[in-house]
């Protein structure tokens, strides 16, 4: 091989911070050989008004000029139908994120996953305007239910059915599914209707990760949380599979070192995103499915999300590249220090621009 063409990549889910943070991270997103971040809303305050996205998008511009940002709003109360549809007439989002409250980092302001009805005035309005609904698909633990981060992303996906049920044309994601229940329930919503609007995105770590990789490694440790064996050879699967309801959103969520250090704690997040492709690219080789890539970080999302190559701010292309490529043990600046996803690992591929 001397290398692949991915075209003009996508990644359909970025932590990118603020701050000090996001000056750090946002220059990475092209590096690891992403041309389009659709970036998550859960900063803090997070991110709910017209007037912040619009704000936000800019400043994540100035860092990072050629890279296209497609920006989201925070799902919470504050949110009307009326901000939805001036929000699609401006262009400003392309979709509103769904965090259960209290089950990952920043989703305090979240709400109850058990009865999404007071929402569903905003789901219509998301239908109407052709926007997506990203849904983080864990339950979060209750009194006298035995729900643990093992077992919250299964608990979820009956409401991930009954939401594709009564919103049909509404474009439903879940989010970094991480178990073989998750592939199976949107495989099975598209065999009972193959017009279905429902896709799920799938990231680099969790196709290395299960739970033996993060139980003592806090590094390793992210939510939801990498699970079983069987769990992470279904991501696989799915991934490489070529069917365009999957396809490729690293959840790359960086924290300082310190957050990452802590006894009791530990903050919640892979980071992944000065590398994604070429983490990636081995997984792809070793499933006998490099030809498969491409649809997974271009085609299929970018379908989904309507999105085309005249959309974006540079028309520049993404190859695949083999050739050795040292992930550092750290990056930083001034203030913050990061370890990325296999820290000091070498891996076999990484990419080019064209």
């Amino acid at each position: 091989m001397s290398k692949i063409d991915l075209g003009i990549t996508a990644d359909m889910h970025v932590h990118l911070r603020d701050g000090k943070m996001m000056e750090l991270i946002t220059p990475t997103v092209r590096e690891g050989g992403v041309s389009i971040a659709y970036v998550m809303p859960n900063l803090v305050p997070p991110v709910t008004t017209l007037e912040r996205v619009i704000e936000y998008k800019q400043s994540l511009q100035k860092l990072a000029p050629k890279t296209t940002f497609l920006m989201s709003l925070y799902l919470c109360k504050d949110l009307t139908p009326e901000l939805i549809h001036a929000a699609a007439k401006q262009g400003a989002i392309h979709g509103v994120k769904c965090y259960p409250a209290g089950v990952t980092t920043n989703s305090a302001a979240g709400v109850d996953p058990n009865d999404f009805s007071d929402f569903y005035p905003i789901f219509k309005a998301l239908e109407e305007n052709d926007l997506v609904l990203n849904l983080h698909g864990e339950r979060p633990p209750a009194k006298d239910e035995d729900i643990t981060v093992l077992n919250a992303e299964p608990l979820f996906l009956p409401a991930l059915v009954k939401l594709s049920k009564d919103f049909p044309n509404l474009k439903i994601i879940l989010e970094h599914c991480t178990t073989k229940n998750a592939v199976e329930t949107v495989r099975g919503i598209h065999k009972e209707n193959p017009n279905a609007k429902v896709a799920a995105t799938i990231t680099a770590h969790h196709l290395s990760l299960t739970i033996d990789s993060w139980a003592g490694n806090p590094i390793n440790f992210c939510k939801p949380v990498a699970k079983l064996p069987e769990d992470m050879r279904t991501l696989v699967d799915a991934a490489t599979s070529g069917e365009p309801y999957f396809f490729f959103g690293s959840d790359s969520a960086p924290h300082p070192i310190e957050g990452k250090a802590r006894h009791v704690g530990v903050c919640a997040g892979v980071y992944t995103q000065s590398n994604a492709i070429g983490y990636l690219a081995e997984v792809f080789e070793g499933a006998g499915k490099l030809d498969k890539l491409r649809g997974f970080v271009n085609e299929h999302g970018k379908k989904f999300y309507g999105i085309s190559d005249d959309d974006v701010v540079c028309k520049d292309t993404v190859s695949l590249v083999e050739r050795e490529n040292v992930v550092a043990e750290v990056i930083a600046n001034d203030t913050i220090q990061v370890v990325p996803f296999k820290a000091g690992e070498s891996l076999k591929y990484m990419v080019e621009w064209d």
